[in-house]
């Protein structure tokens, strides 16, 4: 049903956690075994780093670089490296870009400014002139509950334009405002909210960066193919099979109970930082309850 040119980074991809080691730096070597984990063992096209589930909050510009470098190398051509650069700021986004371009990424997601709250005019400038500073392909990501401005409909089709914008990490839930994108430019649309992914893909989307994909990814991937096959059902089926995780990993901030999920796991993760808190043990109690109900038990 979709084409590899309407589907840049593939079907699957997770926003990846940082691991951090028991002292709070930056696990550079277990970033590396996770990303083979999610791209060997759980089906991911693409990996998302440095975005908010990996902490780029609290995370300084040379640990991004040093993360995607691991990673990059570390899955090889198995899979693509999307590198997270947004902030408020568009002079430090174009850094951040250009950072990434060089440490090997091959891909950006870039979050609209977030807390200052621009016209639309502003974010059109701001993501055009990230995109005018590299080579790179780059996903929008509108996630307006977070950053306090959604972009427009008009905004996106305009942005649409731009040779190097080829889609958007959509968590905004409006499905009739991607339809009329849709309808009016040749657009990705990935789902941002891991339960919404079967209802986008019904009206034009190709897949989701995920969260709870750390957990649920081969059935996730097993779902869009279904889809993509015309097994409405079985796709159905396993989105409802999946939705106890997809909805739970949410229960609390995603990457404190994806982190908590991992180390259950034996997988590398290690603390959250600041101001983030690591998972109660009622928490990882309920994570085991929401694993279960999905069919993954932790």
């Amino acid at each position: 049903m979709t084409n590899n040119a309407q589907r840049p980074f593939g079907r699957l991809l997770t926003a990846m956690v940082t691991p951090f080691g028991a002292d709070g730096a930056v696990d550079a070597d277990g970033a590396a075994r996770l990303a083979v984990h999610l791209v060997d063992e759980q089906r991911n096209d693409a990996l998302v780093v440095n975005g908010t589930t990996g902490e780029s909050p609290t995370t300084t510009d040379a640990e991004k670089e040093a993360v995607i470098r691991a990673v990059v190398e570390a899955v090889g051509d198995r899979a693509r490296v999307v590198a997270g650069v947004g902030t408020f700021s568009t002079h430090h986004t174009v850094e951040l870009a250009r950072s990434a371009e060089k440490a090997g990424a091959h891909g950006l997601l870039v979050v609209s400014p977030y807390y200052n709250k621009p016209p639309q005019a502003g974010l059109v400038k701001h993501f055009t002139t990230v995109a005018d500073a590299v080579d790179l392909p780059v996903l929008l990501y509108d996630i307006p509950h977070r950053t306090g401005v959604a972009i427009s409909t008009d905004t996106m089709v305009t942005l649409a334009g731009h040779p190097r914008i080829v889609g958007v990490k959509d968590a905004k839930g409006d499905l009739a405002a991607a339809s009329w994108v849709k309808r009016r430019a040749e657009f990705a649309y990935y789902s941002g909210d891991d339960a919404a992914t079967l209802p986008l893909l019904a009206i034009g989307g190709v897949g989701v960066v995920g969260t709870s994909t750390h957990f649920t990814g081969v059935g996730t991937k097993d779902m869009i193919e279904a889809y993509e096959r015309g097994d409405v059902a079985e796709a159905r089926r396993l989105h409802e099979a999946l939705l106890p995780l997809y909805t739970g990993i949410f229960r609390t901030q995603g990457t404190i109970l994806v982190k908590a999920g991992l180390n259950a796991r034996g997988l590398p993760a290690g603390p959250v930082r600041p101001p983030l808190v690591d998972a109660t043990e009622a928490e990882l109690a309920q994570l085991r309850i929401d694993c279960a109900d999905a069919g993954l038990p932790l």
